[in-house]
């Protein structure tokens, strides 16, 4: 008689380590689970309600501004650095980590900071290191130092604390340590002198409404009502302009915003009053194409991923992605704000959009997705935004509105804030496969996409969609009784560009 006997390792059964999750065997057999599919999707179900529980994008605000924000600027190399620049012409460098701020332009211009750009390291010199360029509608651009305090981590405020502490017995030690308190403290005062006056001055004819840094050589571009390219090592304090390096103009009285790409970087775009969109290049010094659209653009941005992708944030409550080899079509329209779109940012993953309304909500977009937003951003207290930006690590956004405060944003509303851990990102990880699995299914999608809006929002929300059916009705009844009916109707990314000049 033969017996058979079964024989099982404990090491296929017991943890190899101490702290390690103790493996389980399952066979995968599908005819052995019959409930797969239904414990899955309440699994989905379940990590969608815990993923809208968990949403709490605010993380802070900084306060400081007397008056609105209208601009903000990213320093391209350090990850916790940007600039806010205010209504009353003051600018305000802040530290992100700490959430404070590092230095206090004061009075920096007479008029509204329209624009701020800060220069990237490529283009730093021994003459003015790390700068910031600033631009008001008192007809000047200024460049500041962006660093004033690069060993500025609390000494002086220790220097003086230390100095409480000191014995009074101690007089010789005593009487040293006062004059180099002092010391340090005269160094620190004078370098604050410093750091309020700007590095350089250029001047023009007219009001500046951008500016924007070259991202290879020491130059930038002006916009007003022309563009103007200058070099930083040529103020121009005279007023008339004639310092600039190259003036470009192609029928626009304003200019609103310029930007320079920051891989073809001799191609910068311009959006002007008269609601065109230019292209420039400073190799031939001559614009390349020009294309109106319906309404005005207030605000341009590049993708950092696509060289010839870029962004634009209109007036007609639209955000629109064109391809800068075929301008003729946009490549896709992002549809839910209900007021003008002040300002547009990519990701630097290039995968996501933010844009910021005069509706006074924030958005983000999956880039190529304009359907519906991903999410909406609001607060009670937060009044009209215009500027936003994605911080450098694509975890954090940053709104500046016009009641004069800095906010931050999380780019993930239900995302933890610190270290995870293995089991805590494994987690994370499955729960987020399993909503994408079902994004398209019964109450995972109900649940994924609610979200709050203000009564206002919600009920300009409802005007709007009632307004475009009443276009939509009468566009197809003029269509079926007029001869207009026989040629094809246009697609909206073409029906948003009007004309195209070469």
């Amino acid at each position: 008689m033969k017996i058979t006997a079964l024989s099982r390792s404990l090491d296929n059964h017991l943890p190899g380590r101490s702290g390690d999750a103790t493996p389980v065997s399952r066979n995968l057999d599908p005819a052995l689970h019959p409930f797969s599919k239904p414990r899955e999707y309440t699994r989905a179900l379940n990590a969608a309600k815990v993923d809208r529980m968990f949403a709490k994008p605010f993380v802070a605000s900084l306060e400081g501004h007397v008056d609105g924000v209208y601009s903000l600027a990213k320093d391209p190399e350090r990850l916790g650095v940007i600039a806010s620049g205010s209504g009353d012409g003051e600018i305000k460098l802040w530290n992100l980590p700490s959430q404070s701020c590092l230095h206090t332009y004061t009075k920096a211009h007479k008029g509204i900071i329209q624009s701020l750009s800060m220069s990237p390291s490529s283009t730093s010199s021994q003459t003015f290191g790390r700068h910031l360029l600033s631009c008001s509608t008192d007809r000047t651009v200024k460049m500041w130092n962006a660093d004033p305090h690069p060993d500025h981590t609390g000494w002086a405020g220790d220097a003086a604390n230390s100095d409480d502490d000191e014995d009074d017995d101690e007089g010789a030690d005593a009487t040293a340590a006062g004059q180099a308190k002092r010391g340090g403290l005269l160094s620190y005062q004078v370098a604050e002198k410093k750091a309020i006056q700007p590095l350089a001055l250029y001047a023009g004819k007219a009001a500046f409404n951008s500016v924007s840094h070259h991202y290879g050589k020491q130059q930038f571009a002006s916009a007003s009502s022309v563009i103007q390219i200058w070099d930083l090592n040529r103020s121009g304090s005279s007023g008339t302009g004639q310092e600039a390096l190259n003036t470009i103009t192609w029928g626009s009285e304003t200019i609103n915003v310029v930007k320079f790409n920051a891989s073809e970087r001799d191609v910068l775009a311009s959006a002007g009053s008269d609601r065109s969109v230019v292209l420039y290049d400073l190799r031939a010094a001559k614009p390349l194409t020009k294309l109106f659209m319906t309404m005005r653009a207030n605000d341009i941005s590049w993708s950092p991923i696509e060289p010839t992708v870029f962004a634009l944030a209109s007036e007609d409550h639209n955000v629109y992605t064109f391809d800068m080899r075929n301008m003729a079509s946009a490549t896709q329209i992002y549809k839910d704000h209900v007021a003008a779109v002040m300002s547009v940012d990519w990701a630097p993953t290039g995968q996501e959009l933010v844009s910021a309304s005069y509706d006074r909500t924030l958005r983000l977009w999956e880039y190529g997705r304009g359907a519906h937003s991903r999410d909406v951003y609001h607060t009670k207290r937060m009044q009209r935004i215009f500027s936003a930006a994605y911080s450098l690590d694509a975890r954090y956004v940053l709104s500046g509105s016009d009641d004069g405060n800095v906010r931050i944003w999380k780019a993930r509303a239900s995302e933890k804030i610190g270290i995870l851990s293995g089991r805590e990102m494994a987690a994370k990880e499955y729960r987020e496969s399993l909503q994408k699995k079902w994004s398209h299914t019964g109450d995972v999608k109900r649940v994924s996409s609610s979200r709050n809006v203000p009564k206002p929002i919600k009920a300009a929300q409802q005007l709007k969609r009632t307004m475009l059916e009443a276009e939509r009705v009468k566009e197809e009844r003029r269509r079926k009784h007029t001869k207009t009916g026989n040629a094809k109707p246009k697609a909206a990314r073409k029906a948003a560009v009007l004309a195209q000049k070469e």
